[in-house]
């Protein structure tokens, strides 16, 4: 079989694509591109305008024609997510739904909500603005949902399973990312089992990066990307890791290709750290029914929505 490419993609004229995390040079920024070079009317959502902005300036000197809308959120805190998905209803149908936003490796904090930043930001923000948008998913008669995971599952030392207003034991900022990633796995599948259980016409993908030079562990580390030690972090991972553009083909590969539900697809090199995309495996702990099932449980819990 030969390996995915870029020129794979289909034509996506009549589609509408919501991509979380677009800043301007990270993976949700090309994963956008690539599908707006190919027609499809793409929603650019991020914390704040100013960065959307950005965003769509570098989108549109490539693409002068592109079709795009903006979507403010900040998926830490639920009651944004909330406002967003209002907001939201007037896009329409949505035939998929790229839940690609997320932070990396922060100090311990804790979010209006009371939950720890990263468990909030890329998990339960995500879980609650795709229970949100499901009925304009479903709407779309063949959505996809594909969650954006990482190699660094592989390093969480156990499934986000406590009560996440409480901080069990000492905060260690990897693993609790890790636990995130997981989080991310055991979502996609879970998601991919009610969605068939109830015959919604949506499946749920998840992918990975690889190691790809993105600004996201030196945003984590020291909260911007530029500027005395975070340059010389950002400047280190961009010279020892693939390029943002190629970090984004994983999760193209998710959004568009032929593939059955439930596929998690990353790089194809040594370590899966790098290379044309390929259908992959996850961990164990990411495939137990028990954990995926009681992640679900918990999420609903948190964020107050049930799904259908």
């Amino acid at each position: 079989m030969s390996a995915w490419r870029l020129d794979d993609i289909p034509d996506q004229t009549g589609r509408t694509v919501l991509v979380t995390g677009t800043t301007v040079g990270g993976l949700g920024h090309h994963t956008a591109l690539e599908l707006a070079r190919r027609g499809a009317r793409v929603i650019l959502s991020g914390r704040t305008e100013s960065k959307i902005d950005e965003t769509e300036k570098q989108v549109r000197g490539e693409v002068p024609d592109a079709l795009l809308e903006k979507l403010t959120v900040d998926l830490s805190d639920l009651s944004s997510v909330r406002a967003a998905g209002e907001r939201a209803q007037d896009f329409g149908p949505i035939d998929v739904l790229v839940n690609n936003a997320g932070v990396m490796g922060t100090p311990h904090s804790r979010t209006a909500d009371g939950l720890e930043l990263q468990l909030a930001t890329n998990h339960f923000g995500p879980f609650l603005l795709t229970g949100l948008l499901l009925p304009q998913l479903v709407a779309s008669g063949d959505a996809r949902v594909v969650s954006v995971a990482s190699v660094f599952h592989r390093f969480a030392k156990a499934a986000p399973l406590g009560d996440p207003h409480r901080q069990e034991g000492r905060y260690s900022k990897w693993p609790t990312y890790g636990a995130t990633k997981l989080a991310n796995l055991l979502f996609a599948y879970e998601l991919e089992r009610r969605a068939c259980q109830a015959e919604l016409p949506l499946h749920a993908y998840a992918a990975h990066p690889g190691f790809a030079g993105t600004h996201l562990a030196a945003n984590g580390q020291y909260g911007r990307s530029s500027g005395g030690i975070a340059s010389i972090l950002d400047a280190t991972i961009r010279a020892v890791s693939q390029s943002a553009a190629a970090g984004a083909w994983p999760s193209l590969m998710a959004a568009t290709a032929d593939l059955p539900g439930g596929t998690y697809v990353g790089p194809s090199g040594l370590g899966e750290m790098a290379g044309a995309p390929q259908v992959v495996t996850s961990s164990k702990a990411s495939r137990d029914l028990a954990s995926q099932r009681r992640l679900w449980e918990i999420s609903e819990e948190t964020t107050g929505i049930s799904y259908p």
